[in-house]
């Protein structure tokens, strides 16, 4: 990573800080080191022993663990969140590694300057919590899904969770950019062949429709019952 600094490097849009006065997120600003990693490249290793906190000033990492040989993709963390709180609270080694989607802007606050804001200012300890609660839910689910669901029906939970309705179309869904194969067998735990199989099969039943830049959830309410009965009869 090559460290940088230009006058849009600032935490003032991150939503964590919206409580904070002009001048206190202007401190927060000096006591961050300025960071860019280009698409594909490894912010942080599985078990870093470092503690420090990121912000995404821009672009998108993902969150990945290795399992048995497979990537595993726990989350996509974009411009205006963070990571590492975790490390920072627990100043345990990392959980998981980090690795960037596309080119990244990074600010990385020292773990103390990062727990002293979340001690000195109720919102933003408020919100810390929230997304600690949050990741716990979703960890949660995800682990249901992945002990009782079969490799079709997690790509089916996977895909309304990546969807957004599709514009004057009810009961439709549309995922934009649609991952690559190898990215939803990443969020799935499966391999990339099982991906395709599967998508076909979807496409077949008339649940996708495959469109350029696009995977079209055709009726979402059917996927979600479809996906909901699974989780039921496990």
């Amino acid at each position: 990573m090559t460290t940088t600094r230009t006058k849009t490097e600032t935490l003032a849009g991150f939503p964590l800080f919206r409580s904070l006065s002009a001048a206190a997120i202007a401190r927060l600003d000096t006591l961050c080191t300025w960071r860019r990693a280009t698409g594909g490249q490894w912010v942080l290793d599985y078990q870093d022993a470092s503690n420090d906190v990121f912000f995404v000033v821009a672009g998108a990492v993902h969150v990945m663990i290795q399992s048995g040989g497979r990537d595993v993709l726990f989350r996509e963390i974009r411009t205006g969140e963070y990571f590492g709180e975790l490390a920072a609270i627990d100043r345990q080694p990392r959980s998981s590694g980090i690795v960037a989607v596309v080119d990244v802007t990074l600010g990385r606050m020292p773990a103390a300057a990062f727990l002293a804001a979340v001690n000195e200012h109720a919102d933003v300890c408020n919100q810390v919590l929230a997304l600690l609660a949050g990741q716990i839910r979703s960890l949660s689910n995800r682990v249901h899904e992945f002990t009782t669901l079969d490799v079709q029906h997690r790509i089916m939970a996977e895909l309304l969770r990546l969807s957004r309705p599709e514009p004057n179309r009810p009961g439709r869904a549309i995922v934009s950019p649609p991952p690559i194969h190898a990215e939803i067998a990443a969020r799935v735990s499966t391999r990339r062949e099982g991906v395709v199989r599967e998508l076909n099969a979807l496409e077949r039943a008339g649940l996708i429709e495959r469109r350029r830049g696009a995977i079209v959830l055709t009726d979402v309410g059917r996927m979600r019952r479809l996906v909901d009965e699974a989780l039921e009869d496990a």
